[in-house]
């Protein structure tokens, strides 16, 4: 039987355990027949619902943590891409006959990845196995001492165990280096500073929530040669931990000394591209860099298949700098020259460079992302810059943190 004669959606409603399909927001896509005979709910009062929703903590049990817990593992999962296998845990479940009733409940949950073309994790495989009845056949006089009972137990036991020391043991070595990423980015990025005695600029940089999701996200700043002249350019490398952070700091310096030395940005790029073709690692890595000339109040900038920077004018009028856009730094075997434009600025206005974590969300438009940025600067364009961009990463980021680092300039102009 080939692949195509396979109905595998059948397949997934007849599975033997219970297994549901969650969206990244822990929304239920699907869940099979037997999830929905051991849970006691309908198709309709699962499908389409929060999980938290539907099964939420025991009000009556404060030092409850299976709630906690499951949620701790689900967004493991979101923020490493990575399988994870939960020690048993009680998650007291609500009666649905009689509601305020609460039924003590045992489970051994597997929460697993299943990833998109670009990698990223689209729906998340929750396989849970109720072991109620075990429990408390173990603790009933004389329970557990039959030989399947004590079969069942023994493996229950030692499977948990060994998901505990395996979890346990992949979280340390992953905070290592995550420790390690964080530390080497933050000694390679300009720490804050002003960009001139008379300009101001603020500068931010948010690690991804999540083990391993230390990107390679980077800003800089450079005086530039020639008048009064400032270099602002921020940059994105594929890629998640130590590699990643090292092959950002190779292209941050590149780019630099490339800047000082350049007739403007699209030949910065250039030499940053030729660079990033023999740099391992610096495949897609896409960069945006603004060269200001503060005495002709002008901005000539070329982008790298990077987000376009934005330019809020002192009469709140937002200019997104996108008519110099070009492929990511390592597209092409033979690097081409590639395009620049400029504008000009009135002082006062307020230049912004950023990367895509600030912008981009799970199943939406970036366009959305782009509005949603210019709408908050726009509302908050006379605050201070170190102000505005803390102001700019509260309302745009999600509360809990994003899965992909983001990198931050405002300038004042």
């Amino acid at each position: 039987m080939t692949d195509s004669a396979i109905d595998y959606t059948a397949v997934f409603r007849a599975l033997p355990g219970m297994v549901a399909l969650l969206t990244p927001e822990l929304v239920y896509a699907d869940v099979n027949e037997e999830f929905v005979r051991v849970s006691g709910r309908s198709r309709d009062q699962l499908v389409g619902r929060y999980l938290f929703d539907v099964f939420p903590d025991n009000p009556n049990d404060p030092a409850s943590t299976g709630m906690r817990n499951l949620e701790a593992s689900l967004y493991r999962v979101l923020a490493t891409g990575e399988r994870d296998a939960m020690a048993l845990q009680r998650y007291d479940v609500e009666d649905p006959e009689r509601p305020g009733e609460w039924q003590e409940r045992y489970w051994s949950p597997v929460n697993a990845p299943l990833l998109g073309p670009d990698g990223k994790v689209v729906l998340i495989l929750h396989r849970v196995e109720e072991v109620t009845e075990l429990i408390r056949a173990r603790g009933r006089p004389g329970g557990g001492r039959g030989g399947r009972s004590r079969v069942l137990e023994a493996e229950l036991y030692t499977r948990a165990r060994e998901l505990q020391e395996l979890n346990e043991r992949l979280r340390q070595a992953h905070s290592r280096e995550r420790e390690v990423a964080l530390a080497l980015q933050e000694a390679m990025l300009p720490a804050r500073r002003q960009v001139s005695p008379h300009h101001r600029a603020a500068v931010r940089y948010r690690p991804a929530v999540g083990a391993l999701n230390v990107c390679g996200d980077w800003y800089d700043l450079v005086d530039l040669v020639g008048g009064h002249r400032v270099g602002v350019s921020v940059g994105d490398v594929v890629g998640h931990g130590l590699e990643a952070a090292g092959v950002m700091g190779q292209l941050r310096s590149a780019l630099s000394a490339a800047s000082r030395v350049a007739e403007g940005p699209a030949q910065a790029l250039d030499v940053l591209g030729r660079y990033a073709h023999v740099v391992d690692g610096a495949e897609s890595a896409t960069a945006v860099t603004t060269f200001i000339d503060f005495d002709r109040h002008t901005i000539t900038y070329s982008s790298a298949g990077h987000p376009p920077p934005v330019l809020i004018h002192p009469d709140g009028r937002t200019e997104f700098l996108d008519r110099a856009t070009d492929t990511p730094l390592d597209a092409r075997p033979d690097p081409i020259r590639r395009p620049q434009a400029g504008t000009t600025f009135t002082p006062g206005a307020t230049l912004v460079l950023y990367t895509d974590g600030l912008i981009e969300r799970r199943h939406e438009d970036i366009d959305t992302g782009l509005a949603r940025l210019a709408d908050a600067l726009y509302r908050n364009r006379h605050q201070d810059p170190e102000t505005l961009a803390d102001t700019v990463l509260l309302e745009l980021l999600p509360p809990g943190g994003a899965t992909d680092d983001t990198a931050l300039i405002v300038v004042r102009l």
